[in-house]
């Protein structure tokens, strides 16, 4: 429960700050075109508001809702979700939103999209000056990957060094590595010291959309942290910081030493075994005899940066500025293509609601996760704002570059019809993400 809690809270405060930043945006361009502000409100308030405050000689009230789903400014002669149909139908008056040029109704609303893809740039060059950018280098992993069964079944095999798709070396393993493995056509691995050569299907993504499963994960060494007084390791002469890396021959990582152990025992019945590890670079072998199934009386070591060959890379404040912009770009462009598989079969199951977006979240406060889900969550929030549906900022973009170029607005009938076929998509694409999370819970 506290757990769930602990993610709850980071949910919430990064959603209201990504709100008041997109909301903010709008607010400032109507601000700098004169246009009237009506009501600035953090989460939707149907029927009721938490709280709200309107200053002295102000034209805007502030308030903050009770339905955590979003945000809106209010902004005089606009259909908007407040579907105030009956000052549409009052003469136009200078400072409404509908008195203004088209240019300028049009910055108006790509100013909270662009506040939120400038958020996230900043987010991520923060993040980058504060504590730099760490990564496993893929190709440097000692033992290799660890695949599941997907992917297995196309010709990964544990062990597996990847090295590169058509051509293009990997660098570090995250969501775009993956990308790149599902839409090549063959990916190259070291395995047993020599390249190997895996030819992707087409239905990759697919597979492992409905696998839900992890593709691949780093394999550890089992590196010995701490041994047992009086164990079988202990008598054998082992001591801490030795690294196992055989059981009667057969090579071992943290992840299947128990599955290897377990497989020994039954093949043969005995508790001999040939324990070939590493000390200080020194390979050697002992013999031993285990005190129970799976045991030889050693506590692994768990720390990942101190079992697997890291880079950190430190950014100096002027560095890490278009170091951030680049990341973010990256992350977009990255966002972007993974964007086809959501129309598939098994893409629609994967979408998500507040549950799939709350365990992203770390089940613990880390400020550096936070700040980087922050940033991601505010690129999703801007590129999910800009498509062309109706009651989304994209679907009043686009009426308004259809005024520019045919040179007449959509009539306000029209666009009531719109805003409401907009908001019952996005109502629905809302309810079938939370349904998706309570069919996933159950199940």
């Amino acid at each position: 429960m506290e757990t769930f809690w602990i993610r709850a809270l980071q949910l919430i405060l990064s959603l209201s700050l990504l709100v008041v930043i997109h909301e903010m945006g709008h607010f400032l361009f109507a601000k700098f075109f004169k246009t009237r502000v009506e009501k600035f409100c953090l989460f939707f308030d149907p029927w009721f508001t938490l709280f709200k405050f309107k200053p002295k000689r102000s034209e805007t009230e502030y308030a903050v809702g009770w339905l955590p789903l979003g945000g809106y400014v209010k902004i005089a002669g606009m259909i908007d979700e407040s579907m105030d149909t009956e000052q549409m139908k009052q003469p136009v008056q200078p400072w409404e939103f509908r008195a203004k040029p088209a240019w300028q109704r049009l910055l108006i609303m790509v100013g909270g999209v662009l506040f939120n893809f400038l958020l996230a740039l900043f987010i991520y060059s923060m993040i980058l000056f504060a504590w730099g950018d760490t990564y496993i280098p893929v190709q440097k992993a000692p033992l290799g990957m660890e695949f599941n069964e997907t992917a297995k079944s196309v010709g990964f095999q544990d062990g597996d060094i990847l090295i590169s798709a058509d051509g293009v070396p990997f660098e570090r393993y995250d969501t775009d590595m993956l990308t790149d493995i599902v839409d090549a056509r063959e990916v190259t691995v070291l395995r047993d010291g020599k390249e190997a050569a895996i030819y992707i299907p087409e239905d990759m993504m697919d597979r492992l959309l409905a696998d839900s499963v992890r593709f691949a994960s780093f394999r550890f060494p089992f590196v010995v942290d701490s041994i047992m007084p009086g164990g079988a390791a202990a008598l054998a002469g082992m001591l801490p910081g030795d690294s196992i890396t055989a059981l009667n021959g057969k090579q071992v990582s943290y992840s299947d030493f128990r599955e290897v152990m377990a497989g020994l025992m039954a093949d043969n019945g005995s508790r001999d075994i040939t324990l070939a590890y590493t000390r200080q670079g020194v390979a050697d072998t002992i013999a031993l005899t285990t005190d129970s199934l799976y045991q030889i009386g050693v506590f692994p070591r768990l720390e990942t940066d101190k079992l697997l060959p890291v880079v950190h890379t430190e950014y100096s404040f002027f560095a890490s500025l278009p170091a951030g912009v680049s990341l973010g770009v990256e992350t977009l462009s990255g966002y972007v293509g993974q964007m086809k598989y959501l129309f598939s079969k098994e893409g629609a199951k994967q979408l998500g609601g507040f549950g799939t977006i709350g365990s992203i979240f770390p089940a613990y406060w880390d400020w550096h996760q936070f700040w980087y889900m922050t940033a991601f969550l505010s690129i999703i929030l801007a590129f999910m704002n800009i498509l062309p549906i109706p009651a989304l900022d994209g679907g009043h973009v686009l009426f308004l570059l259809y005024e520019i170029i045919a040179r007449r607005k959509p009539s306000d009938k029209f666009m009531e019809r719109a805003q409401i076929a907009g908001m019952i998509i996005l109502f629905a694409l809302l309810i079938w993400a939370n349904m998706n999370d309570v069919l996933r819970y159950l199940l």
